[in-house]
C-alpha cells in the first residue's frame, strides 16, 4: 500500500487554473511585463479597497518591502524589535547598516511586550520594528506612547495581518509609520512571491515608489539609491484574481482552527494561544504550547508528527537572537529575553489551510493524543 501523501504546515491556496489564463492572455496581448503595468494599478486600488487603507505600493516580495521602508523613513543607528520571529524581521535592519535591539515578549500574545521597550531606548533608538505574530495584533496603542513620548518611527512587520481588523473597524495595517505585507506561497493571501508597504498619505507612497524603482522620478532622474523591487504583471494579475477566493479560504482556515480547539482542548501539557477579543482574525497559523505536562517533549512530538508524514514547524525556533550573526548583540543574551526563550521551545505549528481535509487533520490530532 503506497504512503500517504505528506501533509504540510500549510499549503498555497491558488484559483482554478482555468480562471487565471485569461489574465495571461491579456499580459501576452499587451507585452507588459512589469513597471507599473496595467494589473500592477489595478490590484493596488483593489488591495487598498479591500484592506480599508489609504495607500498601497506593491513589492516583489515581503523583505524587500520591509528593507524599503525603513529607507524611506531614513531609519538609521537602533531599532528595537522582537526575537520571536522569522529572520527576515531582523535581516531587513541588517542590510540597512541598522542595530537591531531584542525586547521581550508578552507570554499571551507573544508578541513584542510594550512593557520591555522603555528600558531599551537610548540616544541612538530611532524606532520600534513590532511583529503581528500569528495575525494577533500588537498592543499598538501602547507602543505608539512610547514612539510618541520619545518622537521614534513605527514601521510594523504585518506579514501574518493580511485583513486582520480591531473592533472598532479599522485596519490594524493602518497603525505605526508604515506597515509591511507579505504575499508568499505560505501565507493566507498570496501571490506566488509579493509584498506591499501601506503607507497613511499620497507622499509616503511617492517617496516609496520612487525607492522600489531605482530612485526614478522620470527617465533621466534619480532622486534616491532605491532597488528592484516592483512586482510583476504575472504576479499582480494572480493577486486580483486571488481577491476573489480569500474570503472563502480565509473561513475555510477558521472551521480547521475550531476543530483543533475542540478536539485539543483538553490534552493535559498542550496549550492553545488565546482567541483576541474584538478581532477580525485571519487563521494564518494554529501554534500549540508543548508544556511540561505533555508525555513527551516538544521536540520529541515534532518528530513524532514528521515520522508520520505531518510536516509541522517550530515557528519560531531558534529565536532571531540565536543565530550567529545576532546572537553576540548585547540584547541577544537569553536571560534578557526569557518569555521568548520558553516560547521557542515549546512552540509547534499545526497544520492549516483551506484544502485540508478532515481526515487528514484527524491524522494530526489522532497523533497528538498519542
Amino acid at each position: 500500500m503506497p504512503a500517504s501523501p505528506p501533509i504540510y504546515v500549510t499549503q498555497p491556496d491558488l484559483p482554478p487554473l482555468e480562471t487565471f489564463l485569461p489574465y495571461l492572455q491579456q499580459i501576452w496581448d499587451s507585452r507588459a511585463l512589469t513597471n507599473g503595468g496595467s494589473f500592477h494599478r489595478q490590484f493596488e486600488q483593489a488591495l487598498a479597497e479591500y484592506l480599508g487603507v489609504p495607500h498601497v505600493s506593491l513589492f516583489t516580495n515581503g523583505t524587500l518591502a520591509l528593507v524599503t521602508a525603513l529607507q524611506s523613513l531614513r531609519i538609521a543607528g537602533e531599532v528595537i524589535t522582537t526575537p520571536y520571529s522569522f529572520v527576515a524581521t531582523a535581516h531587513s535592519l541588517m542590510w540597512n547598516g541598522i542595530k537591531p535591539v531584542f525586547a521581550d515578549i508578552d507570554p499571551v500574545t507573544l508578541n513584542i511586550d510594550p512593557a520591555k521597550i522603555e528600558a531599551l531606548i537610548t540616544p541612538q533608538t530611532t524606532a520600534i520594528m513590532p511583529v503581528h505574530c500569528y495575525g494577533t495584533p500588537c498592543d499598538v496603542d501602547a507602543i505608539q506612547r512610547i514612539a510618541d513620548d520619545y518622537n521614534l518611527k513605527v514601521i510594523y512587520d504585518a506579514a501574518h495581518a493580511f485583513g486582520i481588523r480591531r473592533q472598532d473597524g479599522g485596519s490594524v495595517l493602518t497603525h505605526g509609520d508604515l506597515s509591511v505585507l507579505s504575499f508568499h506561497a505560505t501565507k493566507v493571501f498570496n501571490t506566488f512571491e509579493g509584498g506591499a508597504i501601506i503607507s497613511p498619505d499620497a507622499r509616503s507612497k511617492q517617496r516609496i515608489d520612487h525607492l522600489k524603482n531605482f530612485g526614478f522620478v522620470n527617465e533621466t532622474t534619480v532622486v534616491a539609491t532605491g532597488i528592484n523591487g516592483k512586482m510583476s504583471e504575472f504576479n499582480a494579475a494572480l493577486g486580483l484574481l486571488q481577491l476573489q477566493h480569500v474570503g472563502r479560504a480565509i473561513e475555510r482556515r477558521a472551521e480547521v482552527e475550531r476543530r483543533y480547539r475542540e478536539h485539543l482542548a483538553d490534552v493535559p501539557g498542550l496549550s492553545m494561544l488565546q482567541e483576541p477579543a474584538g478581532v477580525t482574525r485571519n487563521h494564518s497559523y494554529f501554534p500549540v504550547m508543548v508544556g511540561p505536562g505533555f508525555p513527551v517533549a516538544r521536540d520529541a512530538l515534532y518528530q513524532r508528527l514528521r515520522d508520520a508524514g505531518i510536516l509541522v514547524r517550530r515557528y519560531f525556533y531558534p529565536l532571531i537572537s540565536e543565530f550567529s550573526m545576532y546572537r553576540s548583540l548585547p540584547s541577544a543574551r537569553p536571560d534578557l529575553l526569557p518569555v521568548a526563550h520558553e516560547a521557542a521551545r515549546q512552540v509547534l505549528c499545526l497544520p492549516i489551510y483551506p484544502a485540508l481535509t478532515q481526515a487528514d487533520q484527524d491524522r494530526v490530532i489522532d497523533l497528538i493524543k498519542g
